[in-house]
């Protein structure tokens, strides 16, 4: 049932009221024509609900913008969209078209800091996310009482001689949501094993992020990840003003789990009443969460990063023995919901939520080592 201008709808009454669903919401596709985004194909999603978001069709299908009654809940980098063509895959060169946004898809076969794995030079967070999608189709229809919108497609990351894989996603939401569904099916589809590393580098700016905004997550231990994140890795849940010179900060963290489920937001109390935006995810599909802070001028985002591994590069990942390989014909799913959090009692029921899963322990904060 379609939750619309404060009232719940059947079908039959939004059939009533409305001469197409797209009065309230739906997906329409659009290509944008500027600059170095020139040619970029793009799917906006109404749902009706106030929430809005941007997928962009030839980057992996990424979510580039999201606002929710005029809200943006992502940080926009200066960079801004940016065509595929123009990434740089050597060394840092993947932040020379990284826009930011609320989803940016890190892997498949490597993500994390540069370096070499077996001989081959890895740049930083993969490819998969300057890859235009393949296949895509649209879908919006009434089953039952929901009105279903969905956007999906294939894309490919492989070469000849080394690993192939097929990442199939499908973005779904509902007419009325403040939230949407990402599901993903990564196939070996080579005929030798291939290394697998997923993360959705989840990027969360102003309004949300604010001095007050704060870290909610069922965290066990809390690893610093780097000698900056060293300092200060007991306030590594609060925010703090954008700040001059700030050194970015990441953290690892061992999220607790009930039923293979686990979830993250970042709420803001002084924001609206309360605001936030959560994650939720499966554990056993996503065991490694990432925090990126960055509290910089311009540079303000707090990154909440569910991942397959940490962000210290393949090389390291396969040392922890992390790493995952899929045999040829194999595929690994995985499921990622974000939504809105509006008033207190929302943040209020994430927090009990939190305590719940955590059993009520308090996280360790861990050294850099």
């Amino acid at each position: 049932m379609a939750e619309l201008f404060g009232r719940r709808l059947t079908r039959r009454e939004v059939k009533r009221y409305f001469g197409s669903a797209d009065q309230a919401g739906g997906i329409t596709l659009g290509e944008l024509s500027d600059g170095r985004a020139r040619g970029v194909r793009i799917a906006e999603v109404r749902t009706g609900s106030g929430l809005n978001l941007t997928a962009v069709l030839d980057r992996a299908m990424d979510i580039s913008r999201a606002d929710y009654c005029g809200r943006s809940l992502c940080w926009r980098s200066a960079v801004g969209d940016t065509h595929p063509a123009y990434y740089e895959p050597e060394g840092l060169g993947w932040l020379r078209s990284f826009g930011g946004g609320l989803v940016t898809t890190c892997g498949l076969t490597y993500f994390g800091a540069p370096g070499e794995d077996q001989g081959e030079a890895l740049g930083l967070h993969g490819r998969i996310s300057t890859t235009p999608a393949e296949r895509v189709a649209v879908l919006q229809e009434w089953r039952g009482n929901d009105y279903v919108m969905a956007i999906s497609g294939e894309m490919f990351e492989g070469h000849l001689f080394g690993g192939c894989l097929r990442l199939r996603r499908t973005i779904r939401t509902f007419l009325g949501a403040r939230s949407f569904q990402i599901h993903d099916e990564v196939t070996n589809v080579g005929p030798r094993p291939a290394p697998l590393m997923l993360l959705y580098h989840c990027n969360l700016g102003f309004p949300v992020l604010g001095p007050e905004a704060r870290l909610l997550a069922p965290s066990l231990l809390v690893q610093p990840n780097t000698p900056f994140a060293e300092e200060g890795k007991r306030y590594y849940a609060s925010a703090g003003p954008p700040t001059r010179g700030y050194v970015e900060k990441v953290y690892e963290h061992d999220l607790a789990a009930r039923g293979g489920r686990t979830c993250a937001a970042l709420v803001n109390d002084a924001i609206a009443g309360g605001f936030g935006v959560y994650l939720r995810f499966r554990k056993d599909q996503l065991p490694v969460f990432t925090q990126w802070k960055m509290m910089g001028e311009s540079e303000y985002v707090m990154g909440l990063e569910p991942g397959t591994n940490g962000v210290t590069g393949r090389a390291n990942e396969r040392k922890k023995g992390r790493l995952i390989t899929l045999r040829p014909g194999q595929t690994r799913t995985f499921d990622l919901e974000i939504g809105v959090l509006e008033g207190a009692r929302e943040i209020g029921a994430l927090e009990r939520e939190v305590r719940a899963i955590s059993g009520g322990r308090r996280p360790l904060i861990g050294a850099f080592s």
